[in-house]
């Protein structure tokens, strides 16, 4: 099982439901644990029987809401205590040093650093990293208009004196393609589609998955979203 870290005050949930989708469809099972503050998977992932702590199935992915650490997802499961969970891979979203701590993320086998550039996103989700106790090896996402080497060089100011160690490649998506439309046309009828979402989110999204799983080529990752396009 493969635990993957998306830490950062930047809204995340969606993206990573939209990379969990293409690794379902290469048949991968894939459990999302929301652990921000705002918790928004409560609010845009359907749930039967919403309590303060849950699992549901959304799209073929397991999205688990109001778990304070991994052994309240094993005592949910009916698992022993530090029982492996049967997944193939695990996405945890923090925003939150407590998440961040609870969920060990410092022995996470990737972690994502996500954020747009707005100074609320950049300096609150760089309090998780001034958190953490140990160097941490992170991969940046960036969300950005222009994508711009002053805006890169900006975050890597703000990280000064944190435990971050930035991976040399970065995984750019754009902030205004009518993906945000998308995205939010899709929450409403309860769907993950990826046919109406530009050429450049869908890059990034197949990157990403590509750099997750390791092991599987891009010409497979294109084929799963071809096959997730056909089948909205």
């Amino acid at each position: 099982m493969k635990k993957i870290g998306f830490i950062g005050a930047y809204d995340k949930i969606d993206l990573m439901m939209y990379v969990a989708k293409i690794i379902t469809t290469l048949n991968k099972k894939v459990l999302i644990i929301d652990t921000t503050v705002t918790q928004k998977a409560r609010y845009v992932v359907p749930a039967i029987n919403p309590a303060t702590a849950y699992i549901t199935d959304f799209e073929d992915i397991d999205i688990a809401v109001g778990f304070p650490n991994m052994e309240g997802i094993r005592r949910y499961l009916g698992l022993a205590e530090g029982q492996e969970l049967e997944y193939d891979m695990v996405f945890i979203d923090t925003d939150n040093i407590a998440g961040f701590r609870n969920f060990e993320l410092e022995t996470a086998d990737k972690n994502y650093f996500v954020t747009s550039f707005d100074n609320y996103s950049l300096k609150k989700g760089l309090e998780v990293l001034f958190g953490a106790q140990n160097a941490l090896s992170l991969t940046k996402v960036l969300f950005s208009k222009e994508m711009l080497k002053e805006e890169d060089d900006y975050l890597n100011f703000l990280s000064l004196g944190s435990r971050a160690i930035w991976n040399e490649y970065r995984i750019y998506f754009p902030i205004e393609n009518g993906d945000l439309s998308v995205i939010y046309e899709n929450q409403r009828v309860a769907k993950i589609r990826f046919r109406k979402l530009s050429v450049q989110y869908k890059d990034g999204l197949a990157y990403l998955a590509e750099e997750i799983l390791g092991d599987m080529s891009e010409s497979n990752i294109r084929k799963a979203i071809k096959l997730i396009e056909k089948g909205a």
